[in-house]
This record gives C-alpha cells, sequence and structure tokens, in this order.
C-alpha cells in the first residue's frame, strides 16, 4: 500500500554506498524513492565522477530535496520542504539535462 521511500537526516550522502544498496532493493519493488539532502543538485552532479557512492544513489534516486533548511527562510506551506531555498527536483530529468529539474505536482502549471 506504499508507493515509495524517503531518505532523510542526517545526510544520505555521507552514508550514500549503503543507502544506494538499499535503493536498489527499493526499486525492485517498483517503489519511488525521494532522498533529501543537505548539499546542491549543483554540488552532487559536479562530484559525482569522483565520489561512485554518491553517483549510485543519485542514480537510485527519483526526486531530490536539496539545500539545507534555513530557519530565516521557513516556510510550512512549502509541500515536502521547510524552506524557500530547498528545491523538490524531479531526478532523473535532472541527470539527463545536467541542470536541476523542478518537479511539477499536480495542479501546478
Amino acid at each position: 500500500g506504499i508507493s515509495g521511500a524517503t531518505f532523510s537526516g542526517g545526510e544520505p550522502f555521507l552514508q550514500a554506498k549503503p543507502l544506494a544498496l538499499l535503493g536498489e532493493r527499493i526499486k525492485r519493488k517498483n517503489l519511488n524513492l525521494l532522498t533529501y539532502t543537505g548539499y546542491t543538485f549543483e554540488r552532487l552532479y559536479r562530484e559525482r565522477e569522483q565520489r561512485e557512492d554518491w553517483a549510485a544513489l543519485l542514480a537510485v534516486s527519483d526526486f531530490l530535496i536539496d539545500g539545507p533548511f534555513i530557519e530565516e527562510r521557513k516556510d510550512l506551506g512549502l509541500p515536502y520542504r521547510g524552506s524557500r531555498n530547498q528545491r523538490f527536483i524531479d531526478l532523473s530529468a535532472s541527470l539527463k539535462e545536467g541542470k536541476a529539474i523542478p518537479f511539477k505536482m499536480e495542479g501546478e502549471c
């Protein structure tokens, strides 16, 4: 009865190798995977070639919420995010394009 799983804090990319392995099992169950990180997509994308563990976690994740929570930018009205600097990213599209592509939720223009 679930559609996916979420990896969140601590920082998933500090534990990327075991989470990527778990992510592979999640994907075999045809579930979506959302990963939260304090890093930006741009940093993860840039460093993924030197960090095989980061590349593996990015590859199994469908969506990414990136950026640190910033109290001064707190906005409880944002879906799935806590502060306005954080982005909800369509990770598969972003990896293909080489830039952060926002995920559009139903009802968004």
